[in-house]
């Protein structure tokens, strides 16, 4: 059964997911309904070249616009390892959505192509090799240039 899809000017709403997703509470009179995320206290902005010393790991922030026009990856130059967020995932690449800016995401991926990488872990999707994002990247590229 393909489920049907009402799309409004703010969200989409699938008419086959329940309201919740839930089917234990952690206590009783808990009301899903009431509980809110409270944000993060920002302690520091990052910016590209900013290093993030996890004591065994260092990472260094990379400014990567396109997707959105903050986006970032994480960078291990030492493992050559990128955790890439939404910036790039064997997917189709999102770049029509609010935000996006096909000219600096084709410099993103230019830019991703040349660093020496062995392995990305996207924010969606499962990971995948350099030699994967090299070729996402070129197609990529190719398809908007």
């Amino acid at each position: 059964m393909t489920p049907s899809v009402l799309a409004t000017s703010r969200e989409v709403i699938r008419s086959d997911v329940p309201d919740l997703l839930i089917s234990a509470v952690p206590y009783a009179h808990y009301d899903p309904h009431a509980y809110r995320l409270r944000p993060a206290r920002v302690s520091r902005h990052l910016t590209d070249g900013d290093t993030i010393d996890l004591g065994d790991r260092q990472l260094t922030v990379l400014h990567l616009p396109g997707h959105s026009p903050g986006s970032i990856a994480l960078y291990d130059a030492r493992t050559q390892t990128l955790f890439s967020g939404d910036v790039v995932y064997d997917d189709q690449l999102l770049d029509d959505i609010h935000g996006a800016a096909q000219n600096a995401y084709v410099a993103t991926m230019a830019r991703l192509r040349d660093l020496p990488i062995t392995v990305v872990h996207p924010g969606h999707g499962p990971s995948f090799d350099g030699t994967r994002l090299r070729e996402i990247a070129d197609t990529y590229i190719a398809a908007r240039t």
